[in-house]
């Protein structure tokens, strides 16, 4: 195509300064609060979709790198995290520290500069330490210290790493405390107060202990979203659970079916009822990709047609779950030449495009050239909407594709 629209990014990713929770935590919370530690590996495994790194004590032996220390956790900083600028065959299960990271990975100044590389305008981003929901603050004992970290991150996402030093082109997006969805409803208020448009939450909400999306527990949270026009951006993972076969499966098998968390999540929302009780709700699936959503629409379709008088959904589900998809749903990819040309049967209004910057699986920095090759048959208007326009109308951004800022909230 002659020209390709400047991206707008719907799933990257912040590995978060040292100092975010230093410089905003009461004092008293110094040796407990969330807080960087430069040590050795002592061993670490990624195998049936479990992470299990163990830190080793100053001295040991082992390759060094940059800990998050927070309460009993020990979580390493890992190539993973931030691999772009490195061959794919160079990119290993390793320890880092920040100076072995790209500097973009953290820095805004950085970050504008390799989305400028990119053809990237503006990006969402989802957290690194916090994990992709607020998972780390959920599961922590100190619930006080918890909620202050979960109101820390946000204070540092809203004033800093979308400040005035990023001109608009990073977006917000915050957390909430899990664990309390009363207080989760005040976190969304609060945030959509001064612009946010996006929240973070979990694609399965029981694989963290938590009530499913069936029951009324999180309702408070759901109405704070309906009537701020908050949106609930759910990343692959963020039920603290990958998609695996066994416990010996190489992480090849749960990168390839990392889809199959967003494909159960939406079922669970579309036969909820939720999208009727919360008609302004709005669902999105980072990282997940779109070629499987058809054959599930259809799926879902036949099974609320010809089964709901036994499936337990006729009494809250009154409309075909395809309906309540164009209206609520979207899917988000960085990759999906498949999923592009069955576009017709997803919708050209609910697919969102994304660069998972700095991560093992992003495009960077060919998001364009790829972006090109696999909608070189769409129309032009389309592509338009895939790339800008319909995360411009989601986020509630300017036509130019920019955060307006604090107090831009409905």
């Amino acid at each position: 195509m002659e020209t390709f629209p400047k991206i707008i990014s719907v799933d990257d990713h912040t590995v978060e300064p040292p100092h975010v929770w230093r410089d905003r935590l009461p004092s008293k919370y110094a040796d407990s609060g969330p807080r960087i530690v430069r040590a050795p590996l002592k061993e670490m495994t990624f195998m049936g979709g479990k992470f299990a790194p163990v830190m080793g004590a100053k001295g040991d032996d082992g390759p060094v790198g940059d800990w998050w220390v927070y309460e009993d956790l020990h979580r390493p900083l890992t190539r993973l995290d931030t691999s772009v600028g490195y061959d794919r065959d160079e990119i290993k299960l390793e320890v880092i520290t920040y100076e072995q990271m790209r500097p973009g990975s953290f820095s805004v100044p950085e970050r504008l500069a390799d989305m400028d590389v990119n053809h990237v305008q503006s990006a969402l981003c989802f957290p690194t330490f916090p994990r992709f929901c607020g998972q780390t603050f959920t599961e922590a004992k100190d619930r006080e210290l918890g909620l202050l970290g979960v109101r820390a991150y946000n204070d540092w996402m809203v004033d800093e790493w979308c400040g005035p030093a990023a001109h608009g082109r990073l977006i917000p997006l915050t957390l909430v405390p899990l664990w309390d969805a009363e207080l989760a409803a005040d976190e969304v208020r609060r945030n959509a107060a001064r612009g946010v448009r996006a929240v973070a939450f979990s694609e399965i909400p029981p694989h963290l202990g938590l009530p499913s999306i069936h029951t009324d527990d999180w309702d408070p949270f759901l109405r704070a979203c309906d009537e701020t026009g908050t949106v609930i951006a759910m990343h692959i993972g963020s039920s603290s659970k990958m998609p695996s076969t066994s416990a010996d499966a190489p992480p090849a098998v749960g990168s390839t079916i990392t889809f199959a968390n967003c494909c159960f999540s939406m079922v669970d929302w579309l036969m909820s009822g939720k999208f009727e009780r919360f008609p302004n709700l709005r669902i999105m699936y980072a990282e997940g990709q779109i070629g499987w959503i058809p054959y599930i629409l259809e799926r879902a379709d036949v099974v609320w047609e010809e089964n709901r008088g036994w499936g337990g959904v006729a009494d809250k589900v009154h409309r075909p779950p395809s309906e309540l998809f164009t209206e609520h749903v979207y899917g988000c990819f960085f990759d999906d030449a498949f999923g592009l040309k069955n576009l017709d049967a997803i919708g050209v209004g609910n697919v969102l495009y994304e660069t998972d910057y700095p991560h093992s699986d992003s495009t960077w920095p060919k998001s364009r050239e790829v972006g090109e090759e696999q909608m070189g048959h769409l129309d032009a208007d389309v592509v338009d909407r895939i790339v800008r326009r319909n995360a411009i109308d989601l986020l509630g951004l300017t036509q130019d594709g920019l955060w307006a800022g604090p107090g831009t909230g409905a």
